[in-house]
């Protein structure tokens, strides 16, 4: 698989991304945006989702496109970076217009990260701020690993962090994703280095360690993360300049989930919010076939786990951590 020029879904023409953290509370946000709006669409497959705006993204709904997408931490308190988006896109004139106003339309996610050694007795939530300025930063290169919504994520037995990927298609187009990788289940084989997505990685990507040869893979090993259950949820965006209709758009996220479910074990789970939004920014006058359809869900899923791995890979320690980084590990 040949990736684009920078590996990330700005690959993708016309996206861009920022991000914005604050390392003291551990937690940060991470906004996708483009300079004009982008049909969208949304799956869900885990147990405990925290969204805002995912209804209007169902096929049946009237909201045809959407001006920005926000990842963030901060469990129900980050749903305000939302907000702090919408308040930005209106500065700029952004939004669906309604008669004499525009209404910016923001969907989003959260991740629980309440529980990870940051610092979290700030009075009023940050979360706006956090918002905004991750919008204001918005461009086509953005760092990976500790930074935006992956500041202050965990997976089962390292530090979570933001990923992202990105696939070059023979048809021409262009899929990438983009990740906050925090899950209940592990990333890497228990007892070793190596990433389950690793059958999956272009280059040395995240390390180029291989696939593992331990013979049994069916267990999970302890976690040393005493608490599991309370920080969790993978949360992701796949991108394509294809033009999709909104239903194609909610296709490409169901075959998005299988990259998560290669790349996280076990995934899905009643305490994960996993949830994959897909957008398409190309113009859906004259959408893709079915067979076109299958290969850009399948490039998805498949930019999904690497971004999820690459998330990991490149997190960095910081003070307070409860889990090594995986470059800590060896």
């Amino acid at each position: 698989m040949q990736t684009g020029t920078r590996n990330l879904i700005t690959d993708v023409p016309g996206l861009k991304v920022g991000n914005a953290q604050d390392d003291t509370i551990k937690t940060g946000t991470t906004v996708l945006t483009a300079d004009q709006p982008f049909t969208a669409s949304v799956h869900v497959m885990g147990g405990a989702p925290g969204t805002r705006e995912t209804d209007l993204l169902a096929p049946d709904k009237l909201v045809a496109s959407v001006d920005a997408v926000v990842l963030s931490g901060g469990s129900g308190f980050g749903l305000d970076a939302g907000s702090g988006v919408m308040q930005a896109l209106r500065n700029a004139g952004r939004g669906f217009p309604v008669g004499s106003q525009k209404v910016p339309i923001v969907p989003g996610a959260i991740l629980f990260d309440l529980i990870n050694g940051g610092k979290k007795d700030w009075t009023e939530s940050p979360y706006k701020a956090l918002g905004m300025a991750a919008y204001d930063a918005a461009g086509p290169d953005f760092a990976l690993g500790s930074q935006g919504a992956g500041t202050g994520a965990l997976s089962m037995m390292h530090k979570g962090g933001l990923g992202s990927a990105s696939a070059l298609l023979p048809s021409g187009f262009v899929v990438g994703a983009l990740v906050a990788a925090n899950p209940i289940g592990a990333v890497t084989v228990p007892g070793t280095q190596h990433f389950w997505a690793a059958p999956f990685e272009v280059g040395t990507e995240f390390g180029g360690l291989g696939v593992s040869d331990q013979s049994d893979l069916g267990g999970l090993g302890p976690s040393p993360r005493s608490q599991a259950v309370h920080a969790n949820t993978t949360i992701a965006i796949v991108a394509t300049n294809a033009p999709l209709t909104k239903a194609q758009c909610q296709r490409v996220a169901v075959a998005a989930h299988d990259g998560m479910a290669r790349a996280i074990v076990p995934s899905h789970t009643p305490f994960d919010g996993d949830l994959v939004f897909a957008l398409s920014t190309g113009n859906a006058c004259a959408p893709v076939d079915d067979t076109a359809l299958l290969e850009i869900g399948h490039a998805a899923a498949i930019c999904l786990a690497r971004a999820i791995a690459r998330g990991i890979y490149h997190a960095t320690p910081a003070q307070n951590d409860l889990l090594p980084c995986w470059s800590q590990q060896g």
